[in-house]
């Protein structure tokens, strides 16, 4: 695996659950291509880190719980699930997906990225952190 690769996920874990959204530019690229639920689309990196905000805020607490992954040096998958609680009634939520990104300059360029529905997930364990091996 590279190290990297590796860091790039550390850093983008921190962006996800600790909301340091000053690593965005470290981790995404000028221009990011989503292939998700709602097509395909371009989006500058400011415009994603805006979106993320907006997820934190509708999801208070929502982390992403990984299963499974691995890493190339411009390639990286993930078996992961959402989990939050409703802000309104307080009960869990979840969603389990697959994702994968293309990386270019150590920096996210690319994602594809497919989704269970509300209430899935994985049976398995989880990994303690996003870039730890599966036990």
């Amino acid at each position: 695996m590279s190290d990297g690769v590796r860091d790039l996920f550390d850093r983008w874990e921190r962006v996800w659950h600790d909301g340091q959204y000053d690593l965005v530019p470290s981790c995404v690229g000028p221009t990011y291509i989503r292939h998700d639920e709602n097509g395909d689309r371009t989006v500058t990196r400011e415009a994603y880190a805006a979106e993320l905000q907006g997820v934190h805020k509708d999801r208070p607490g929502i982390r992403v719980v990984v299963y499974d992954h691995s890493f190339t040096t411009d390639r990286a998958w993930f078996r992961f699930s959402f989990q939050w609680r409703d802000p309104r009634t307080g009960e869990r939520q979840s969603r389990a997906g697959m994702q994968s990104y293309r990386i270019e300059d150590g920096k996210l360029v690319e994602t594809w990225i497919t989704m269970r529905p509300l209430g899935s997930s994985w049976t398995d364990t989880p990994q303690e952190r996003w870039t730890t091996p599966k036990t």
